[in-house]
């Protein structure tokens, strides 16, 4: 759902800099010694004494007597709450209410809103390009007819498809006999149209029949798209050769389309719509199917759910419950899917028409994680593929007449696709009475040049393109997208801004619905400096989450004294205590502890973001059901104020953030949501965040990188951070920014902060000091500075003598 009037970190990076060159290197090396200098300037911090936790916990708490690491835990915990909701997804998809199944035409209309919601999980909003139809590729070296037998010609063809964007593949022609149908049948992604069609060896693909030659020796004409393959290392840039070297083609255009509410899968089915189109048009009376293997079976199962002139289809090696979509290669990652659609729900939509599963070998592949996302392709169980469509058949139970799904299963699941059996069973459904070709006719290969590798990188650059041209063209969708916020009086603009931060809330970042537990507060005494005292304390949020951090206590405070307090995030692979001046964590300037030393309660919370694949997978898991990684941070931040607001010696009213690197993306985020914080600091974070996740061109780019978590639905067309800021608003917001931060280059943060200043000064009226940042001569760190005056100015606590 829109809001009304709307139309549709980093880590601590030094050492994993974005460098765009030496030149940039160089300007790291001086500000890391810059910070050196200012650091010694202003004397070490010392590591706080670690205490035997011998005391008594926190006036108020039980005591903490978790042996272990309390992080470690606190990420398990998480990953098993998600395991239970991903495990429960069919069960909720049942709840969602029985179809209408008093008649066929009936039971048809109730999925009218269901392959509209599909469609926007897809990204299949496209408009396709309305044409004459297809196109023979040939050239003087080669012909477009690149095969032939006594009964089929095989030929070269391109269509377009959306944008700029075209399909290629090839057609098999019968010859000599009418065409009984027309059927688009789709490879897997490691699969080549020639491979398929029995022209060439299947590069170690499972052994499998060559279905379209099959297909088109019985009288159809079918057409057998190109995918894009999952080759490892071929994806570079000129600036960089090892940038996407251990990146598969399928996941690196898949990540820049996702931030922009794409997905790869989505542009491939507007490929085999657009193909439906063109073959229509020209014969608008011919039944039309489609059939697919691996990933063709998945797109062949997305296109007929979406599109009923696919009249019959065909799905072999893929179909079965999906709650492990997790599990597999990052481009099959669609954002809520499993709330709404498995594939029984999708089978579900192609009903009444035939569909026809076989329960055969399907591609199998592991990607390690090594640069690109980890993942795995793996035949589907027999038993679950037949638990599967025992699903699919109860979604329509008591229509009449009953909708055709076949389930036909070769060697128990694990033989080669394309049984006699399956595409007996397919041809029927397409021309009931054809009987399916005996087979065995050999191709006389006519290529005289082929460029396999040309066409690769065609298609490939031409969803590059597309995918770039939705980000140049995405500052003006935000703008428009945020034309409800009406700040012509402040009761408009917290009622317009409410609505933008619920859509923020439960469709971008994701929310569960389930109440948070009480706090059940436990501490102990952990550290002690000469100014303060420093406890662990760990509160209950969901079943099996927690809420963990240190709380600093200044040993000043008196007795019935409330004083403000700062929340301090800690970056990427970070935890609290290395915001404290632990050693060889320099970049964190022990902000915690300094801010402690001035008099301010600090709680600096352990956020999610640790153990790397650890925490990313939890990412993967929360994605398919609409969720991510803020979707369980967002509730922990709200029990953490919720429960420093009932404390004795806190100000409710004065409570802040300050977060560093991904803590600077958290900062960004959380108080968006959680507007008990009455101020935010942005630091070694803030850019042109839609740029940095989307550009395949710039060398700062996430697109390149390990960080295969980090890409966000559709945040292109909604909230990048001056859209963020915006649901900050109007409390106070700041920027910290190191010229030689390898974040960002400085213009492009200084681009996406203008619009943040225009929207507080022109628009809000709000004075200068509310809306600031601070330039200075440094890396990716805290400075301390400008910020700490920023909250010494704002939470109303005195500067103390001699700082």
């Amino acid at each position: 759902m829109m809001p009304p009037g709307c139309r549709p970190a980093e880590g601590l990076l030094l050492p994993r800099l974005r460098r765009a060159g030496r030149c940039l290197l160089i300007f790291l090396v001086l500000g890391v010694a810059h910070a050196a200098r200012l650091a010694a300037a202003a004397g070490p911090p010392s590591e706080p004494k670690v205490l035997v936790p011998t005391g008594p916990p926190l006036a108020g708490t039980a005591a903490l007597t978790f042996e272990g690491d309390v992080a470690s835990n606190l990420v398990a915990g998480v990953d098993r709450f998600l395991d239970r909701k991903l495990a429960a997804a069919a069960a909720r998809r049942d709840r969602l209410g029985a179809r209408n199944v008093g008649s066929v035409p009936e039971y048809e209309a109730g999925w009218a809103d269901d392959r509209g919601r599909l469609a926007e999980m897809l990204g299949v909003v496209e408009r396709r390009v309305v044409s004459s139809g297809w196109e023979w590729i040939s050239s003087p070296a080669q012909p477009s007819l690149i095969a032939t037998s006594a009964v089929v010609r095989v030929e070269a063809v391109r269509w377009p498809a959306f944008g700029d964007v075209t399909g290629e593949g090839l057609m098999l022609q019968p010859v000599g006999s009418r065409v009984v149908a027309d059927v688009v049948a789709i490879p897997d992604a490691d699969l080549t149209p020639e491979q398929w069609v029995g022209l060439e060896a299947d590069g170690g693909n499972a052994a499998m029949a060559p279905v379209p030659l099959r297909l088109a020796e019985s009288g159809c004409r079918v057409w057998v798209p190109f995918l894009i393959n999952r080759n490892v290392g071929e994806a570079k840039v000129s600036w960089d050769e090892k940038r996407g070297r251990n990146l598969h083609h399928r996941e690196y255009l898949h990540r820049a389309a996702f931030e922009m509410g794409r997905t790869l899968a989505g542009y491939e089915v507007l490929k085999v719509l657009a193909l439906v189109d063109a073959v229509r048009r020209e014969a608008p009376d011919r039944v039309v199917g489609v059939f697919g293997w691996g990933e063709g079976g998945r797109l062949a199962l997305y296109a007929a759910a979406l599109d009923p002139r696919l009249r019959v289809a065909g799905v072999s090696g893929y179909f079965g419950p999906r709650e492990g979509v997790w599990e597999e290669p990052l481009d099959r990652n669609v954002f809520g899917l499993l709330e709404r659609f498995g594939d029984a729900e999708l089978a579900g939509m192609v009903a009444p028409r035939p569909l026809i599963i076989e329960a055969a070998r399907g591609p199998e592949r592991e990607f390690p994680s090594n640069g690109g996302a980890p993942g795995r392709l793996r035949t589907p169980e027999l038993t679950a593929v037949r638990g599967e469509v025992n699903r699919a058949r109860a979604i329509w139970r008591g229509l009449k007449p009953e909708p055709r799904l076949e389930l036909i299963e070769t060697d128990n699941g694990n033989g080669p696709a394309g049984s006699l059996a399956a595409m007996s069973a397919f041809l029927d459904g397409l021309s009931p009475g054809t009987r399916l070709a005996e087979g065995g006719v050999a191709l006389r290969d006519l290529r005289q040049w082929s460029d396999p590798r040309g066409r690769a990188d065609r298609q490939r650059h031409e969803l590059d393109r597309h995918t770039q041209g939705l980000l140049a063209d995405s500052a003006r969708v935000r703008e428009r997208f945020m034309k409800g916020l009406d700040v012509s009086n402040p009761e408009r603009f917290q009622e317009t801004q409410a609505a933008y931060r619920r859509f923020f809330d439960r469709d971008v970042m994701g929310k569960f619905d389930d109440a948070r537990l009480p706090a059940n507060a436990r501490s102990r005494m952990s550290h002690e400096d000469e100014r303060w005292r420093g406890f662990e304390v760990v509160l209950d949020v969901f079943p099996d989450v927690v809420a963990y951090g240190l709380l600093l206590l200044p040993k000043d405070l008196q007795e019935g004294e409330r004083r403000p307090v700062v929340v301090c995030q800690h970056g990427l692979e970070g935890r609290p205590q290395h915001t404290i001046g632990k050693e060889g964590f320099d970049a964190y300037s022990a902000f915690s502890a300094r801010l402690a030393d001035r008099g301010f309660v600090v709680f600096a919370p352990q956020n999610l973001y640790l153990f790397r694949d650890r925490f990313r997978v939890l990412q993967r898991k929360a994605n398919p059901m609409g969720r991510t990684l803020f979707s369980i941070i967002t509730p922990q931040h709200q029990q953490i104020v919720d429960w420093l607001k009932t404390q004795p010696f806190v100000d409710a009213s004065r409570i802040a953030f300050y977060g560093l690197s991904y803590g600077g993306k958290t900062a960004m985020r959380v108080p968006a949501l959680v507007t008990d914080y009455c101020l935010s600091i942005c630091s070694a974070d803030f850019n042109e965040w839609v740029w940095k996740n989307t550009s395949t061109r710039s060398p700062y780019s996430y697109v390149w990188t390990g960080e295969y978590e980090i890409f966000e639905w559709n945040l292109g067309h909604t909230f990048n951070y001056a859209e963020m800021a915006a649901l900050i608003a109007p409390r106070p917001f700041m920027v910290e920014r190191g010229h030689f931060d390898g974040v960002a280059p400085d213009e492009t943060v200084a681009y996406e902060f203008a619009k943040v200043r225009h929207f507080y000064a022109a628009r809000l009226r709000r004075p200068a000091e509310d809306c600031r940042i601070e330039w200075f001569v440094g890396p990716h760190q805290i400075h301390g500075v400008g910020t700490y005056e920023f909250l010494h100015h704002h939470l109303k606590w005195p500067v103390p003598p001699g700082r």
